[in-house]
């Protein structure tokens, strides 16, 4: 079992990102994934200033994707962060947030088979290759490319974890992905997600898949604030999650919809008034150091492999890190 903590380098900057998580190191925390947005502080900076302020932290863009940068980018970026941090890189890559794509410009098709292409380049490069074309890629028949002027990671190469949510996406984590990182907080939702994993990884003929719970984590010894400093995170995914998902945690289609549309109106107050503990449950880990520990051993019962402590994190996130470090890890 290992551990990990997401951190946005949108609502803190990359000076806090580092010290949380030379903190979070020093709680024994295995893994740092920084979250990759265009209209926040870059991931590939505030990863090379991680690297360079801790000894033993594994990190990675948590995610990145193929349609905003390139494999052969990803593989530049990510073999010089192995070298800045002596081996400790790791990449998080999924098929690009759908919903921020198009204020892009990008349409955002065919996502599973333009990342099984990407991660397939990405690995030939980071093993030194140069990859020629062949007329078999249909989105990154690359002629003539290779890595010279970089460190490579040898022979041990850099763990490639699949950012997955729907079936096929996880079929492709199981396939391809040495982890893979869900957003889901709840056992529900590993119970049918996991066997897909497996099903895929055993069809491939690999083991020792990573399974990674990208939860929203709120801790706090007070629970009545725990609860409130999640109710926002629990609002945006409520809002975001397609109808079976909903029903699969015995949601209120009405109520929310009215979370969402407060959302659409900024009207935080009304949010707050709308979602309840159903919401905080089925989306979040929130509650008392105690009750998370035993939320996150739940998930472990249902084969997740690694937790990862993503936001809010709690009211005061320095004393959620201190909580999570004396009581969880």
């Amino acid at each position: 079992m290992s551990y990990g903590i997401e951190f946005v380098p949108g609502n803190i900057n990359v000076k806090q990102v580092v010290n949380f998580c030379k903190l979070a190191e020093s709680k024994d925390i295995d893994f740092a994934w920084i979250t990759n947005h265009y209209n926040n502080r870059h991931c590939y900076p505030t990863l090379a200033m991680i690297a360079a302020n801790t000894d033993s932290l594994k990190m990675g863009p948590g995610i990145m994707n193929t349609f905003t940068d390139t494999p052969a980018a990803m593989a530049s970026f990510m073999a010089t962060l192995n070298e800045i941090s002596d081996g400790r890189a790791v990449l998080g890559i999924g098929p690009g947030d759908l919903s921020t794509l198009p204020k892009l410009a990008i349409s955002g098709e065919k996502p599973v088979a333009r990342l099984e292409e990407g991660i397939i380049q990405i690995r030939k490069l980071l093993a030194g290759e140069e990859i020629k074309k062949t007329g078999q890629m249909q989105f990154f028949d690359y002629d003539g490319a290779k890595l010279t002027g970089v460190t490579l990671p040898g022979k041990k190469g850099i763990p490639v974890y699949v950012g997955a949510q729907g079936p096929k996406m996880l079929e492709l984590a199981g396939k391809i992905g040495d982890g893979s990182l869900i957003n889901a907080s709840n056992p529900k939702d590993f119970e049918i997600a996991i066997p897909i994993i497996k099903q895929a990884e055993a069809a491939a003929g690999k083991k020792g898949h990573d399974v990674g719970a990208y939860t929203a984590i709120s801790v706090d010894k007070d629970k009545k604030k725990a609860m409130n400093a999640a109710k926002i995170v629990a609002a945006f995914i409520a809002a975001g999650s397609p109808p079976p998902l909903l029903q699969r945690h015995g949601l209120d289609m009405g109520n929310v919809a009215k979370i969402k549309d407060a959302l659409s109106r900024f009207d935080f107050k009304a949010v707050g008034g709308l979602v309840g503990d159903k919401e905080i449950e089925a989306f979040t880990i929130a509650g008392t150091p105690e009750e998370c520990g035993q939320k996150c051993q739940d998930l472990m019962k249902a084969g997740v492999t690694q937790v990862i402590f993503g936001s809010p994190l709690g009211p005061d996130m320095t004393n959620s890190i201190r909580l999570i470090g004396k009581y969880i890890v």
